[in-house]
């Protein structure tokens, strides 16, 4: 294992989880370089040529994320969400919104990808959406757990990714998937357990803060999303409260599965791609 690369990660792990955890915070450059313990003059360039995207790209991110978030998901005015994530007034905002996710704040709480899993008036089944049985082998994992909020396993996603380098691990190419221990509707949000972590082709023997996990093997249902993370809670609902019941399946007792097809730094919101994978009983 490459201890120098695991001595950069680790560093830049930590500004990773610092930004994450400070989102409502002035997100000064020289601050992270102490947090990263790497030179001021060099340690941007550094985050960028590993992470992908710059701080002030990263930021802005998962503002929106979470702006994207709470208009989904509640009846907030749009000026608080947008002081939020840190803007100066609604129309900035909506501009950058808008650029992001396609269409303006108010349009996205109506119309954004949330809405077609929202049953229409009067129709207390709800719209129908595809559902695929698929029949999983055993299949195998590593992963990071992560504690928390779900929007935030993100940053799991990135530890795992500098161990997985680090120790050649990293399997070509790599498939994300997120495991889902917790309901997010039972637990509270700071007591969310998941991991993020890698199909792999077989069973690997691996070190904390690496774990190894065998996966369900059976039946799943697999719903395929298109949009944004945020705009997932009601497509959950319905594979939840109306096809489970009226699929005449039962849910098997293990982890619900996320495949994410594309990533969130090289994508539009609106191109994302997830499978959500239902255990089923046989």
């Amino acid at each position: 294992m490459n201890e120098v690369w695991i001595n950069y990660e680790d560093r830049l792990n930590r500004v990773t989880t610092y930004i994450y955890d400070h989102l409502d915070n002035e997100l000064d450059l020289m601050r992270l370089s102490d947090v990263a313990a790497l030179s001021p003059y060099h340690w941007h360039r550094v985050y960028h040529a590993v992470r992908g995207e710059t701080i002030a790209a990263t930021v802005k991110r998962l503002r929106l994320q979470r702006a994207a978030m709470a208009l989904s998901q509640t009846a907030n005015a749009i000026e608080p969400i947008a002081v939020a994530a840190g803007y100066g007034s609604v129309q900035a905002f909506t501009r950058a919104f808008s650029e992001t996710y396609g269409m303006p704040p108010a349009r996205y709480r109506e119309e954004g990808g949330h809405a077609a899993f929202v049953p229409a008036v009067g129709n207390a089944a709800g719209p129908a959406h595809e559902i695929k049985i698929r029949m999983a082998p055993m299949r195998y994992a590593i992963g990071v757990p992560h504690r928390g909020s779900f929007m935030g396993i993100g940053k799991a996603f990135t530890a795992l990714y500098g161990r997985l380098a680090a120790a050649n691990l990293m399997p070509p190419p790599p498939r994300m998937v997120g495991m889902f221990e917790s309901d997010p509707n039972a637990v509270p949000e700071d007591e969310l357990q998941s991991v993020a972590a890698v199909f792999t082709l077989e069973r690997q023997t691996v070190a904390p803060p690496l774990f190894a996990h065998d996966l369900y093997p059976g039946p799943y249902a697999v719903l395929r999303h298109t949009g944004p993370y945020t705009d997932m809670r009601p497509a959950y609902r319905w594979l939840y409260g109306t096809w489970l019941p009226q699929s005449g399946r039962e849910a098997a007792d293990a982890p619900l599965l996320e495949e994410y097809l594309n990533n969130p730094r090289n994508v539009a919101p609106t191109e994302l791609l997830t499978d959500i994978h239902l255990p089923l009983k046989g």
